[in-house]
């Protein structure tokens, strides 16, 4: 087995380097209890190269090729709370499996997830870490995020991990009454994180805080 899918965690992957990350983002204002511990159980050394892996526990954005990275924890942390705010989430569709470490973090909290990766190299990697992790409830596919996944919704939170210029209909089509979506919204350094909420029809949105992500793009690699 590989590095890069290597559970045991050693010198800057230890237990100890995960409580202090853990420690920094309750201090950043994470509050749920249940998210920091899912993140402080799960390995994200296992999620990055193994040239990388001495990093995986900093609180940084960290390049996993194909011109993307695996988001920074705190940001993972901040948009998984600001979804389970709601209350408990059946069926939850991300869009950007990317590394597959935000989806490994609903998995554990949602009862479903639904993700959707337009670069097939990195849904392969991702999908061998979810077998390695034994997650079971992360269903995948290998398609245009920008048009979600019809077929399995509508969803009661949907979460985009790479920034649109504008929310693509096709989303806001598949989200479950009462349902919320968290996604970066807007191009290069303008960008918005975005919470839209479904209200009997009705679509309320609230922007949070400006981040930076990686654009969302159209097509499959």
């Amino acid at each position: 087995m590989s590095n890069e899918l290597n559970l045991d965690g050693v010198g800057m992957t230890s237990q100890r380097t995960r409580d202090r990350l853990v420690r920094r983002l309750r201090d950043q204002g994470i509050r749920d209890e249940r998210i920091l511990d899912v993140i402080n159980s799960t390995p994200r050394h296992a999620f990055i190269d193994e040239a990388l892996a001495h990093r995986a526990y900093e609180d940084t954005a960290l390049p996993i090729g194909f011109n993307q990275t695996i988001s920074q924890p705190y940001m993972v942390a901040r948009m998984t709370e600001v979804l389970f705010a709601g209350g408990p989430l059946n069926r939850v569709l991300e869009i950007g499996t990317g590394s597959g470490y935000q989806a490994a973090i609903l998995a554990q909290l949602a009862d479903k997830v639904f993700t959707v990766e337009r670069i097939s190299g990195l849904l392969e990697k991702a999908v061998s870490r979810f077998k390695l992790l034994g997650l079971r409830n992360i269903q995948y596919k290998h398609a245009d995020g920008g048009m979600g996944w019809p077929e399995r919704g509508p969803y009661d939170a949907i979460i985009v991990t790479a920034s649109p210029r504008i929310i693509p209909d096709e989303l806001i089509a598949q989200l479950a009454e009462g349902g919320r979506m968290i996604a970066p919204v807007g191009h290069g350094r303008n960008q918005q994180l975005t919470v839209t909420t479904n209200a009997m029809g009705e679509l309320s949105s609230e922007v949070l805080e400006a981040v930076k992500f990686v654009p969302l793009l159209a097509g499959k690699a």
